[in-house]
């Protein structure tokens, strides 16, 4: 997914496959794709909200 509030095509994609978090860099589509832990990118995404 990408987020909505961008609009300069940088940001950051995820997928969320059956129990992980795929991370990569939209400007590099075919480039690498980290693994994230559930927990870890839910306490990320909490952390950016506040």
């Amino acid at each position: 997914m990408k987020s909505t509030y961008t609009d300069s095509g940088s940001c950051v994609e995820w997928a969320r496959p059956e129990g992980a978090v795929l991370v990569r860099d939209s400007k590099r589509p075919q480039g690498a794709r980290i693994p994230v832990q559930p927990a870890a990118w839910s306490a990320l995404v909490d952390w950016v909200k506040e």
